[in-house]
C-alpha cells in the first residue's frame, strides 16, 4: 500500500507522515490506539455500532491525511484523538438533526451537562413562564403538552391513559405548540 496522495513507497513515505498509509504502520496505530479509540467512541456515543464506525472513520480520515501528519504539533496518537473528536462531533451532529426516540433517562449518562445548565434563577423564570403559557391552552391540550413533552411521554402511553386515539393525542399537541409559538413572549 503507498501514500494516498502522494504515492510514495512504503519505505519513503517521509517523515512527516503518520505511516498510517502503511499495512505496518496502520497495524502499530491498531494495537496502541485502537482500544483507546473504541473505548472513547463507545462513551461518547453510548451505542457500540456507532462507535465501531466512528473508529472506522477516524482511521479513514486519518489515512487520507496520513501525508499531512505533523509530528512537531504531537504524537500520532494526540492526532488520531483529534480526528476523532471531530468524528464524533459530526456523528452526534448527524443524530441530532435525525434524533432517535428515546428518553432523556438513556442519554443522560452519556452527555456531559456541567456548564450547560442554566442557574436557578434561570430555571425559575423559564418555569413561572412556562406555567403561565400552559395556563392558556385549552385542558386537554395543555394536558397532551404536560405528558409528551416535558414529561417526555411516548404519544402510544399517553393516548391509553387519557382513552383517546394516538392521533388525538399527536393533533393536541401540533395545535397546542402551534398556539404557544403565537403567544407573545411576554405572556
Amino acid at each position: 500500500m503507498s501514500c494516498p496522495r502522494s504515492r510514495i513507497p512504503d519505505s519513503a513515505c517521509g517523515v512527516s507522515c503518520a505511516h498510517l498509509c502503511t499495512e505496518r504502520g496502520l497495524a502499530a496505530v491498531l494495537d496502541a490506539d485502537g482500544g483507546l479509540l473504541h473505548w472513547r467512541a463507545r462513551r461518547s456515543l453510548g451505542d457500540q455500532g456507532l462507535a465501531e464506525h466512528a473508529v472506522q472513520e477516524t482511521l479513514l480520515r486519518a489515512w487520507r491525511a496520513c501525508p499531512s501528519y505533523n509530528p512537531d504539533r504531537g504524537s500520532v496518537r494526540t492526532w488520531l484523538l483529534a480526528i476523532e473528536a471531530n468524528v464524533l462531533t459530526d456523528l452526534a451532529r448527524m443524530r441530532a438533526a435525525r434524533p432517535v426516540e428515546t428518553s432523556w433517562d438513556d442519554v443522560d449518562g452519556v452527555i456531559d451537562f456541567r456548564g450547560s445548565r442554566p442557574d436557578f434563577a434561570e430555571h425559575l423564570a423559564d418555569g413561572l413562564l412556562v406555567a403561565e403559557l400552559l395556563e392558556r391552552l385549552p385542558g386537554p391540550q395543555r394536558d397532551a403538552v404536560v405528558q409528551v413533552i416535558l414529561r417526555d411521554r411516548a404519544y402510544q402511553d399517553v393516548a391509553q391513559d387519557l382513552g383517546v386515539p394516538v392521533g388525538t393525542v399527536k393533533t393536541r399537541v401540533h395545535y397546542a405548540l402551534r398556539s404557544l409559538r403565537r403567544l407573545p413572549i411576554s405572556a
